[in-house]
């Protein structure tokens, strides 16, 4: 019997087109409206806090903290030229929510929770990858606060939403992928393609989101090793630190570039310190879910 050519693997120039369609693909959509799920558990939690008519403003802005889309498109929308005629940029998410309102965010942020429950079925397909990555952005959020608080004068609140939403270029990447047969079966050649794209593609998306330009840049580059900081002068250090601290050198991640053992070992002596704190942030971060 002969086998069926769709069960063949595509290889070669077959599997390079899926892939440059789909960077295609997200060309187009970064010019467009961007909507997509990130990790569809947190998003069904937060869609039960928000939908609580008792909900404080505190407990609605740490709720909110822990769902990088949803902080992202409310800080765009508290800089918005309606609700900030002044100009006076925010760059934290509590601020956000002081701004926006109860009300306004609950709305802003259920309209996006449902929009991201409608299109987040596929991404059970990447369950592995997509559950290692929110892990790494709660706990990079959390370092990024701590690194901030202890080490520098920078806005910590503003470092914890950089933490959050620096990898937001991978899970759009994840999702952009389940809208395609062959590469859903083939995570390997998603990892590859994270790898090699993710940090543009999040700048762009970043962008596209309208997020301040100083937490854009941040993120730039913040999977490829450098010479440890002896001290943390701006955000894009906090950033990396955070990263690293928060296991951002995956073996996956990392596959592409020279040995730094070494520079990981100086990361670790210098910044290692900072871990209990991290811990503990990071828990209290999950925590708040639960």
């Amino acid at each position: 019997m002969a086998a069926n050519p769709n069960d063949q693997d595509k290889t070669g120039d077959a599997l390079k087109a899926q892939r440059f369609a789909m960077l295609a693909d997200i060309a187009k959509e970064l010019s467009g409206d961007v909507v997509f799920p990130t990790y569809f558990d947190a998003v069904l939690r937060l869609k039960q806090a928000l939908q609580d008519p008792d909900i404080t403003m505190s407990a609605i802005a740490d709720a909110v903290s822990l769902e990088p889309l949803i902080s992202a498109k409310l800080l765009h929308l508290a800089n918005s030229v309606i609700l900030n005629p002044e100009g006076r940029k925010i760059v934290d998410l509590k601020s956000a929510v002081i701004r926006l309102g109860l009300n306004a965010v609950r709305t802003a942020g259920l309209s996006i929770v449902m929009t991201q429950l409608m299109r987040a079925k596929k991404m059970a397909d990447f369950a592995e990858i997509t559950h290692s990555l929110w892990e790494h952005s709660i706990r990079s959020a959390a370092a990024a606060k701590v690194v901030a608080q202890q080490t520098s004068r920078l806005n910590s609140d503003e470092a914890m939403l950089a933490g959050l939403i620096h990898d937001l270029g991978a899970f759009y990447m994840l999702y952009r992928a389940t809208q395609y047969e062959e590469l859903r079966t083939r995570p390997d050649s998603i990892k590859y393609l994270i790898v090699q794209w993710h940090e543009s593609i999040g700048v762009s998306l970043l962008n596209a989101l309208g997020i301040p330009e100083e937490i854009v840049q941040a993120t730039v580059d913040h999977d490829h090793v450098r010479p440890t900081p002896t001290a943390i002068r701006n955000l894009s250090d906090a950033i990396y630190v955070a990263n690293m601290l928060s296991g951002g050198h995956f073996e996956w991640l990392m596959q592409d570039q020279p040995e730094c053992a070494a520079e990981m070992a100086l990361l670790e002596e210098t910044y290692g310190h900072l871990r209990p704190d991290i811990e503990a942030l990071a828990q209290e971060m999950h925590h708040s879910f639960s």
